[in-house]
């Protein structure tokens, strides 16, 4: 999302369905609960007071208690020791995802937040539910914090589990960045991406189940990254980072979820092998 200038800043356009100050209204709400004492350190009462806020005042776009469920109880089969999700929003995902990762054994969870407002609101919640020293939030676009990260900071030479929930339009570039930068294994990696009714993850869904071969022909009329035309880092793999790696196999499957009125789908991947053209 571009940000408009005022007269002394940079702000994100409201949406009818965030950024339209609902967020620090969310802060107001929990800190304002008469059981507030009891939501201190308990992760699973402050996704509660979240899910109360959501349900009887303004909706709020968080992964939610239904699909929540679900990834949580993929974590505890994959038991990572390190998760990435890209897109943090108010921090939901991070308290019930983070929470998992800690009860199966894990050490870190990586939260990736463009918009600095709700990193801060995201960072105050974290905070609230005990989970501010097993949480760490990066601000700034996906693709320079995941380069950051990787690259720059060598953090990791394998992703074992990302959870992806920003823009639809990010979700295959970033999707090759990680290819390109050679952190994606086979029988490691675990991707899990929200939001898959939406239009614009439909490119990410071809790019998981086409071939090594149809991707490589997918390559050779494909100019730049995407669209959106964001910076190229170099990659030590010998793969360009925007092209991805096309010789990685992936198993991949859409979950649908009926949620009451509506129905969303989560996309579960795994990389399964690796081609040699």
């Amino acid at each position: 999302m571009s940000p408009r200038r005022t007269a002394h800043k940079f702000v994100p356009e409201p949406l009818s369905w965030c950024l339209d100050g609902r967020e620090t209204d969310l802060l107001h709400y929990v800190f304002s609960r008469p059981d507030l004492e009891d939501l201190r350190g308990s992760p699973a009462k402050v996704l509660r007071a979240i899910d109360d806020y959501s349900e009887k005042y303004k909706y709020l776009m968080n992964i939610g208690p239904t699909k929540g469920e679900n990834i949580s109880g993929l974590i505890a089969a994959n038991k990572p020791s390190v998760m990435i999700e890209l897109g943090g929003y108010v921090g939901y995902s991070a308290i019930r995802f983070a929470d998992a990762v800690r009860a199966n054994g894990g050490k870190k969870y990586l939260s990736l937040e463009v918009n600095p407002e709700m990193a801060a609101i995201s960072t105050i919640l974290v905070e609230l539910a005990g989970l501010r020293d097993f949480v760490r939030i990066m601000i700034g676009p996906s693709d320079e914090s995941l380069v950051r990260l990787i690259r720059d900071e060598k953090k990791m030479s394998s992703v074992e589990f990302v959870f992806i929930d920003h823009w639809q339009e990010l979700y295959l570039p970033d999707l090759q960045l990680l290819e390109g930068l050679d952190v994606l294994k086979p029988g490691v990696s675990t991707l899990v991406a929200d939001n898959m009714r939406l239009s614009g993850s439909l490119d990410y869904q071809a790019w998981l189940r086409a071939s090594p071969e149809e991707k490589r022909e997918m390559n050779k009329t494909r100019v730049g990254r995407s669209k959106l035309k964001r910076k190229q880092p170099d990659s030590a793999s010998g793969h360009w980072p925007g092209l991805g790696n096309p010789n990685l196999i992936y198993e991949t499957s859409t979950k649908i979820f009926d949620l009451g009125s509506v129905q969303d789908g989560v996309e579960i991947t795994k990389v399964v092998g690796e081609d040699s053209p």
